[in-house]
């Protein structure tokens, strides 16, 4: 299946729930309404044409107006692969946890949740791994955070 087929398929076969974005440079991109998110995993894996297995990956972004949780999943049998993100607002940024799904996604969600401050819904294990045990000072990757000493650099 080549990119643009892999586009189609999915726009066809999921009913507007991933709305195609042009900003996949290599791989299809899609967006996902957090409501939709589980569904649409479970969809992606168990389609017998896609067979989406493997989550490679899942971060978040801050762009200083929303916060967005970015997927980037594959097929091992049949050598595909696509990305969507889920954008989020500010304030009570939530998901749900896709771990059920692909159990890869436990680190990343504690992750999100650990450095954005995003909650990850019916996650069962979630609890600090990278910060201080008693860290207090708030979610460092977010462009807002500031600590009493935490030194900014510029941005080019």
């Amino acid at each position: 299946m080549t990119r643009d087929e892999l586009k189609q398929y999915v726009e066809s076969h999921f009913g507007g729930k991933l709305t195609p974005l042009d900003t996949g440079r290599f791989d299809p991109m899609f967006e996902v309404q957090p409501g939709d998110l589980v569904e649409v995993a479970r969809g992606l894996r168990d389609d017998g044409e896609l067979m989406f297995d493997f989550l490679c990956n899942l971060g978040a972004v801050d762009t200083k107006e929303r916060l967005e949780v970015v997927y980037s999943v594959a097929s091992t049998s049949k050598n595909l692969r696509i990305d969507f993100k889920v954008i989020l607002p500010y304030d009570k940024a939530e998901i749900e946890s896709v771990q059920e799904i692909w159990p890869a996604a436990d680190w990343h969600e504690r992750e999100v949740w650990e450095l954005y401050g995003i909650d990850v819904k019916n996650h069962d294990n979630l609890k600090q791994f990278l910060l201080p045990d008693d860290w207090d000072q708030g979610h460092p990757m977010r462009k807002d955070w500031d600590a009493p000493d935490f030194v900014r650099m510029g941005e080019e």
